[in-house]
């Protein structure tokens, strides 16, 4: 074997070594990327609604809702399917960006509206929504709300 053809072979060797070192690092990035989305997990959803001489909150988690109203407790057991329901409509907004979202009205800064807000607890950390008038969230987590509410609604009926 000549000197070039020597260097000829190490350059390849080289080269298609870094390309394998290059493939494992990509493919490993990509595994870590979809375990960390499979393990953000929704574990509890609270709406909390507040104003002078009242205050509502409802909590779910994935086997309970408790409602409290002016101190008023009411626990109740949920089915997997309804806690699916509202778990999956949580996992579809940007927990990162949800204290930032605007209220679209502002009813609260003078008691013409409850001021409410949504708290999303996921792999173990809170995600608070910025504060917005009740029955007027931002459009972000409109299907949210409506579906916290209409689960109260149908228990009042």
């Amino acid at each position: 074997m000549n000197i070039h053809q020597l260097i000829l072979f190490n350059i390849i060797l080289a080269t298609s070594a870094t390309s394998c070192i290059h493939k494992n690092n990509n493919q490993n990035n990509t595994s870590n990327i979809t375990t960390a989305t499979q393990q953000q997990k929704i574990e509890q959803i609270q709406l909390t609604e507040r104003t002078r001489g009242f205050s509502r909150s409802i909590v779910f988690t994935p086997s309970s809702k408790t409602t409290n109203t002016n101190e008023e407790v009411a626990n109740t057991k949920i089915s997997s399917s309804e806690w699916k329901a509202i778990s999956d409509l949580a996992e579809t907004i940007d927990l990162s960006r949800i204290s930032d979202l605007p209220s679209p009205t502002t009813g609260r800064h003078s008691d013409r509206a409850m001021a409410s807000s949504i708290i999303i607890t996921s792999s173990g950390k809170e995600y608070t929504s910025s504060t917005f008038d009740s029955g007027h969230p931002p459009k972000e987590l409109e299907a949210l709300y409506n579906a916290i509410n209409g689960s109260e609604k149908t228990k009042i009926r």
